[in-house]
């Protein structure tokens, strides 16, 4: 990983050390995750154990996403706890195609992360879709890997004042 990239990404950490929100936190997020990895789009899905799902708060370009914590790509990468890379999606059997079917979006190549929180449990996954200039490789997903620990401070805190405000 360059040098450049370490301060983006630490030039980002001070930036979204500013925001408190969640609504405000996962654009900021999603917004430089594509921006880093130069991918067409990002959602943010977040981990609700009680009911073993995943869902968005964001997700770009499509409405909310809901999906069982079982299902997809994004459920391998939550389940599992490891990065998922997949640059054929429609060939491989963990895809869910039927979100494409049903938003008209065409998926070329995906790259989900896990987002830790402070106790080292999975909270959420960031999702990228369609790198722009060819296919997801190991190290963007070491990047995006790097990035998801550095925001996940930030993320943590927002969901647990979202929760108190409750």
């Amino acid at each position: 990983m360059s040098i450049e990239i370490y301060q983006r990404i630490a030039d980002f950490g001070k930036r979204l050390a500013l925001l408190s929100t969640v609504e405000a936190t996962l654009p900021a997020i999603a917004e430089e995750a594509k921006a880093i990895i130069t991918a067409e789009r990002c959602s943010i899905f977040m981990i609700d154990r009680d009911i073993n799902m995943l869902w968005t708060k964001l997700s770009d370009g499509i409405g909310r996403i809901a999906i069982g914590l079982d299902s997809g790509i994004v459920g391998l990468c939550a389940t599992s706890e490891k990065p998922q890379i997949s640059n054929h999606p429609y060939e491989d059997s963990r895809f869910m195609a039927k979100i494409d079917e049903k938003s008209g979006f065409v998926t070329r190549n995906i790259l989900a992360v896990p987002i830790f929180n402070s106790k080292q449990a999975v909270i959420g996954v960031i999702q990228l879709l369609n790198k722009y200039h060819g296919d997801f490789t190991e190290s963007d997903e070491g990047i995006m890997s790097f990035f998801a620990n550095y925001v996940s401070g930030a993320l943590e805190l927002a969901l647990l004042m979202e929760e108190n405000q409750k």
